[in-house]
């Protein structure tokens, strides 16, 4: 049976009870209207079976519990990316270390992007209802239905790590989940910034390298808007607008013009944006890498090097994407250098034949 856990004595209760073993966390979160996720609820687990729910809204820092969550007591989690998210931006913190029981079961053959529930039914031989998975989890009280789906989200965490770190440790595959986990609690500090954010834009392709300035700026200008003001991206500007103002240069009475014909264009922030497509481009901004369309040269080269990561797959029994996406391949074939995002035993295992097809 979970407690609930709202005033700071509770929560140094609950810090001083948790011990050096493994703890079971999780979070519920509300990202509908806002760019950073407004964390909800927290709930946690721990080795002798004792569990909390923690009110976020009532309790707006961690207290006692960053000492926990930040401390060297590993934390169970399933698929945390967005709850490292949720964590950091509620109460400051960043948990780990961590053992993810998705990405481990994705490393011991049972297949990638597992759900908890799929996962707990497979291991465990247990059916968890999925009734308040879009809940508000922000109301006040939550209902008994609530607080039931929030603690069975960490009620089996324990039994599944208990079965996936056997696995991996049978297969020597440990230190590969550890460096995948410290790799994406590096990629929650960094908070998703992303200094080239147009290469993630098909329409980049086809634009010169003037346009992909354009369109980086404004790309760059959104994302600081929507972090300030805490609103989805799409509400600042739509990505149909960004691509129509970067694609060619505009006088400042053809900008108002597609502003004012635009039913969802930033009216009130004209002149910001404005002036944010309009500058001169920076020395630095000459230099930045440009979205290209795929060469038909390469298409050859790409399929030998697909080829070689699933026989790797294959005779490993994990999925290619988890191996190596595709997307991480081309970046190799078009810029001709490692990814950073195949570091380590990815590395270890693929490096020397990929770089080999190079053409």
């Amino acid at each position: 049976m979970s407690h609930w856990v709202s005033d700071s004595s509770q929560l140094d209760d609950l810090a001083h009870a948790i011990d050096a073993a493994p703890v079971a966390l999780d979070t519920e979160f509300i990202r509908e209207r806002t760019y950073y996720p407004k964390l909800a609820l927290v709930q946690m687990r721990s080795a002798r079976g004792e569990e909390a729910l923690v009110d976020p809204v009532a309790l707006s820092e961690a207290g006692a519990l960053r000492a926990v969550l930040e401390g060297p007591v590993l934390k169970l989690m399933h698929s945390p990316s967005e709850d490292l998210q949720a964590l950091l931006r509620g109460w400051g913190v960043i948990a780990t270390p961590l053992f993810d029981t998705q990405l481990a079961a994705a490393l011991t053959g049972l297949g990638a992007g597992k759900s908890y529930q799929a996962l707990v039914e497979q291991l465990l031989g247990v059916h968890l209802e999925k009734g308040e998975t879009r809940s508000d989890w922000l109301q006040r009280p939550l209902t008994a239905s609530q607080q039931h789906y929030a603690a069975e989200d960490v009620r089996h965490l324990h039994a599944l790590h208990e079965r996936l770190d056997h696995r991996l440790a049978e297969l020597g595959r440990s230190d590969w989940l550890r460096q995948d986990c410290d790799r994406m609690v590096q990629t929650a500090r960094e908070d998703g910034r992303d200094p080239q954010p147009h290469l993630s834009s098909r329409s980049a392709q086809r634009m010169d390298r003037e346009a992909q300035m354009r369109l980086r700026r404004l790309l760059l200008w959104r994302d600081q808007v929507a972090r300030s003001r805490d609103l989805p991206r799409g509400w600042v500007v739509d990505n149909e607008l960004v691509v129509l103002l970067a694609s060619r240069p505009l006088s400042r009475s053809r900008f108002d013009t597609l502003l004012d014909q635009h039913p969802r264009a930033p009216r009130r922030s004209r002149d910001a944006l404005w002036e944010a497509l309009s500058r001169p481009p920076s020395e630095d901004e000459h230099d930045i890498p440009l979205a290209v369309a795929p060469d038909p040269a390469l298409r050859a080269p790409l399929k030998a090097m697909q080829a070689v990561v699933a026989h790797h797959a294959a005779d490993l029994d994990i999925p290619e994407g988890v191996l190596c996406a595709k997307r991480h391949l081309e970046y190799l074939l078009a810029n001709r250098t490692w990814p950073e995002a195949l570091d380590g035993w990815r590395a270890d295992i693929l490096k020397q034949e990929l770089m080999a097809r190079l053409p």
